[in-house]
């Protein structure tokens, strides 16, 4: 299966892609629009049409509505008829309902994504634009949902990844629209540098036994890319199967190769990062250098990738001036620049920390592109000290809200439920569950064959909440 396939797949954006879907659920494929106005909170009122898709199957008069967006992502059927919610509607006779994010997919505000439109990309406005939604649903249900809802149907809000940033905010500033939020994988806690990704992954790799080993072959790269000669560089280059970048591009087109694998469904029968990481570093004919080297260049075959787009994605020049619509990782920078950070670095080596990436992979790296994509008006650093102040404090106290994590998830230490503890306190009213050997966004995706104990625990507390909310 192509690594993009089955990353959207177990986030519920690409179709036919797990074994475990119930093939009675049938697809939503028509797309509706809603408009919003440019800046909610401003001069700029100017409209814009706000994709969604409805799945009405299994609503009955009195069921709730359960809401999704694909976040970062651009919106599919799949997030109305692929995804836990759609199961969970089933047996609670709920509408599902997805919408896109503005800056996302065919929602856009203003049809380009240069740093002057982008400056309406604003948690503020995000939220809003839902909110706004939700409104108009509940005062006039059958012109949005061309189906009878009842104006006093429950809401609940479900999010995995930043969609769960999204959800849990949602129910932080708008309780009396939002009945509850199932926020899975939220990395609702800033960090400029977040080495701390690399961290889980190396956990990861230590529980398959071959996170020593993969440490080893990153020093070997640095040996390389750090004191090598200019043709010991294209030497390594060419051993790895990866395009002639500078040394840092190639080091960051290494790790991003290098944890494609980290964020796939783990169940009790497959693991990814095993089969297609582990396995080359646990035969122990291979040096680690070779292991690595093997590695990558079957992440770069199974993914089809080719040179242009393996320098698309590790050459930090390219596409700065690209600003067409539908680039979510153009959207997701901007983010990163404006909002939260969380650039994935590697750990100082001050630390002791062991690492899966190039040091070259540092705040160097990421920064600069913030103002040479979206121009000076964008201030380096982020604030993330702010932005936790006004973001993740004010879920402080809220009622409501499921936290979900695995322990395996690469943004575990972004979420509520780090290593370390948890940095909310988990209540019966807002339980914080930590879902043991499950990876990123497991309970809110599709269900699996083999599906770990710990998500089908994760998903019945979660389900009981939901009963609870909606009564």
């Amino acid at each position: 299966m192509r690594v993009a396939t089955f990353l959207a797949c177990f986030a519920g954006a690409a179709v036919g892609c797990l074994d475990g879907r119930d093939a009675t659920i049938p697809a939503s494929a028509t797309p509706y629009w809603f408009p919003q106005p440019v800046d909610h909170f401003g001069s700029n009122n100017a409209t814009w049409q706000q994709q969604y898709f409805v799945n009405a199957t299994f609503y009955k008069p009195g069921g709730p509505i359960y809401v999704h967006t694909p976040g970062e992502q651009s919106l599919t059927t799949r997030f109305v008829d692929g995804t836990h919610p759609t199961d969970l509607a089933q047996t609670t006779n709920a509408l599902v309902v997805a919408i896109e994010h503005r800056f996302f997919g065919k929602s856009n505000p203003i049809s380009d994504l240069s740093g002057s439109s982008l400056q309406y990309l604003t948690i503020e406005n995000a939220l809003e634009d839902f909110a706004s939604f939700v409104r108009s649903a509940k005062s006039h249900p059958s012109d949005v949902f061309r189906t009878a809802v009842s104006k006093n149907a429950k809401v609940v809000f479900f999010g995995g990844s930043y969609s769960g940033n999204v959800a849990a905010w949602m129910r932080a500033k708008y309780p009396r629209l939002i009945q509850g939020a199932w926020a899975s994988s939220a990395m609702l806690y800033g960090r400029l540098d977040y080495y701390q990704f690399d961290q889980s992954f190396g956990q990861h790799l230590q529980a398959l036994g071959c996170a020593e080993k993969f440490s080893q072959a990153i020093e070997a790269v640095d040996d390389v890319l750090v004191s090598g000669s200019a043709a010991d560089v294209v030497a390594l280059q060419a051993k790895l199967g990866v395009p002639q970048l500078t040394p840092q591009d190639t080091a960051g087109l290494l790790s991003g190769l290098n944890t494609l694998y980290s964020m796939a469904p783990v169940t009790t029968a497959k693991d990814f990062v095993y089969d297609n990481v582990c396995s080359f570093f646990n035969n122990s004919s291979l040096a680690p250098i070779d292991a690595y080297a093997r590695a990558i260049k079957a992440v770069i075959f199974s993914d089809g990738m080719t040179e242009q787009s393996l320098r698309q994605m590790g050459d930090t020049s390219y596409g700065l001036d690209n600003y067409a619509i539908d680039q979510p990782g153009r959207s997701w920078y901007y983010m990163g620049c404006t909002w939260f950070g969380n650039w994935q670095t590697a750990p100082p080596s001050s630390s002791g920390l062991s690492r899966y990436r190039s040091q070259l992979v540092n705040l160097s790296y990421f920064e600069p592109n913030c103002q040479r994509k979206f121009g000076s008006n964008v201030a380096i650093p982020v604030d993330v000290s702010a932005y936790n102040a006004k973001w993740f404090n004010t879920l402080r106290g809220v009622s409501n809200i499921y936290y979900t994590s695995g322990s395996l998830d690469i943004w575990r230490d972004a979420t509520v439920a780090t290593s370390t503890g948890n940095l909310l306190p988990s209540s019966p009213s807002s339980p914080v569950f930590t879902i043991d050997g499950a990876t990123h966004s497991q309970d809110l995706g599709e269900k699996q064959v083999n599906e770990l104990a710990s998500v089908t625990k994760a998903r019945t507390i979660g389900d009981a909440l939901v009963v609870k909310w909606i009564k």
